[in-house]
């Protein structure tokens, strides 16, 4: 299965609408099966962005996790991805094969933009 960066930001603003700080206990994302984003959900525990507890079972096909809470990197990278002005542009910028690129070089190209819009209000 590869990895979906478009189902890693939806996974972070279902949890993060949960008024409460846990994630919901049924996410549910259009379009992606449970088997997507159990899998996705254990790659965002291991990048930082969430806590999960593993999920997976002996038998099972895909790795799972179900997530917990956000963490604080979570909450960085979703502020770094809200605008969807911003993240299309980024996606642009890092070319069609965005799904393949590496976590830090979206995050690195994320970072650039806002630090340029930044730059652009203080000059």
């Amino acid at each position: 299965m590869k990895r979906d960066m478009e189902l890693v930001r939806e996974l972070l603003f279902a949890i993060e609408r949960c008024e409460h700080g846990h994630a919901p206990q049924q996410l549910n994302i259009e379009d992606y099966s449970d088997e997507q984003i159990g899998y996705h959900a254990l790659l965002m525990s291991e990048a930082g962005l969430i806590h999960a507890v593993d999920s997976t079972c002996l038998g099972d096909e895909t790795p799972s996790a179900i997530p917990i809470r956000m963490t604080w990197a979570g909450h960085d990278f979703l502020d770094a991805c809200r605008d969807e002005g911003q993240w299309q542009r980024a996606m642009s910028v890092i070319g069609e094969q965005v799904k393949s690129a590496p976590f830090d070089v979206i995050k690195a190209v994320l970072a650039k933009l806002i630090e340029l819009q930044v730059y652009k209000v203080i000059t």
